[in-house]
């Protein structure tokens, strides 16, 4: 569910909303392209989450994957709620704790820490390092012994089970970068348990994004519970599971996902009577319904062999999704034709200087002309975060709305300020 809905507009025909706040009145007043996040849906996304796992009878810690969307705001309005976070990187962490997330709640992954990274994170006391490699093992040992320090962690596990809604986004697999192998888990678990500057508290997995069936979770979940009951009978502590994020959302093009329920009984089911805790770190899940990128059409060109071309004021820098990843997106007229309006077929495009800059081939949308606004649905994740000024486009604005409310939480840069990040070499 989220609050993107047609209500009368200020003329009294529908238009699309942002909850309380016409699409149009945003656009007007900061420019297109633009995101425009909904609070009402992060929040409801979030319980909804958190309230599926209420049964379980140890603690839970819901840690927002942070990668998916990192305003600093839309943390914050997570964080309100009791959120952790999921971090893979230094600049992560500190936007978590920028946003009011504790450090005990604070999970960090990712498969190239770097020294500076295990440091800082030590420092800052967050609750958990997923180790993902000998190497990192043994550099993390050497930093916690040098401060005196005990470093939590858990222990990344590879299970060799792929998913995920495309192969750039299927972290599970054995040919993954992600995690140690199964073969070598109980020795580096073990090895870590004897080393007096860490403390191994669980395991962790994550087999991909966007996944839509449950059966290759649940194969890798049987899998976590096995290890971790073989770990405990070989006398070895393992207090909490982290289980990973991935659970997709639908993107109108696909049949539903599991609910959060669903996926919740799943794992209650799997880990039934396991004295455990649990971590989870859901992204896209909580934050990619919760926004939309706002776009103007610039020109409709049609060519005289058939093909006809909306060129958005939006690129492939501003959502580059459609071009990594062949994404789907809906894309919606803010201001839709009456019933029975004639449509056309239209390969959606934007001003970015490759032939990648294409959103979709062959989009059947009602007809629309230079100057009117559409929005890409479903774009709360892996959007804005995945921005980039390439062609010497600036980065576009977001914007987040509560109720009638709303603020622009990451201006758009001027081009002055693009300029002045670049001093000129001395010589020049």
């Amino acid at each position: 569910m989220n609050h993107f809905d047609l209500r009368p507009g200020p003329n009294g025909a529908p238009e699309l909303h942002c909850e309380g706040v016409p699409l149009s009145a945003i656009a007007d007043a900061v420019g297109t392209p633009a995101y425009v996040y909904s609070t009402a849906t992060l929040e409801r996304h979030w319980r909804v989450y958190a309230e599926a796992f209420a049964a379980w009878p140890h603690p839970v810690l819901i840690a927002y994957a942070v990668k998916a969307n990192g305003n600093l705001s839309v943390l914050a309005t997570l964080a309100r709620l009791g959120a952790g976070a999921d971090t893979v990187s230094e600049g992560e962490i500190r936007r978590a704790l920028a946003a009011g997330v504790p450090p005990g709640r604070i999970v960090f992954s990712g498969v190239g820490k770097t020294a500076a990274e295990l440091a800082f994170a030590l420092e800052a006391g967050v609750a958990e390092i997923n180790v993902e490699s000998e190497p990192e093992l043994d550099l993390l040992a050497r930093i916690a012994d040098d401060k005196d320090v005990a470093a939590t962690v858990a222990l990344r596990i590879n299970p060799d089970v792929g998913a995920g809604g495309h192969a750039k986004i299927t972290t599970g697999q054995g040919a993954s970068k992600f995690g140690v192998s199964i073969s070598e888990t109980e020795r580096l678990y073990a090895r870590a348990a004897a080393h007096r500057a860490l403390t191994p508290v669980g395991l962790a997995c994550h087999i991909g994004s966007q996944i839509t069936e449950l059966g290759p979770l649940e194969a890798a979940f049987r899998q976590m519970r096995s290890l971790a009951e073989r770990l405990r009978g070989q006398g070895l502590q393992v207090r909490r599971l982290d289980l990973g994020g991935g659970l997709g959302v639908p993107y109108f093009d696909q049949p539903a996902p599991p609910s959060p329920r669903d996926y919740a009984d799943m794992v209650l089911r799997v880990m039934d009577g396991l004295d455990v805790e649990l971590a989870f770190e859901p992204g896209r899940a909580i934050a990619a319904n919760a926004g939309v990128l706002l776009a103007r059409v610039i020109y409709v060109h049609a060519r005289p062999e058939g093909r006809r071309f909306l060129v958005l004021d939006a690129g492939m820098n501003d959502l580059i999704r459609p071009a990594m990843y062949d994404a789907f997106h809906a894309i919606a007229p803010v201001r839709p034709p009456p019933p029975g309006a004639p449509e056309r077929l239209y390969d959606v495009v934007g001003p970015v200087c490759e032939t990648g800059d294409t959103f979709t081939r062959d989009r059947r949308l009602p007809e629309l002309k230079s100057g009117d606004l559409v929005a890409f649905l479903t774009a709360g994740a892996y959007g804005a975060v995945m921005s980039s000024t390439y062609n010497a486009r600036l980065l576009v604005p977001e914007v987040l709305v509560k109720g009638d409310r709303w603020a622009v939480v990451r201006p758009r840069p001027t081009y002055d300020n693009m300029l002045a990040g670049e001093p000129r070499a001395p010589w020049l």
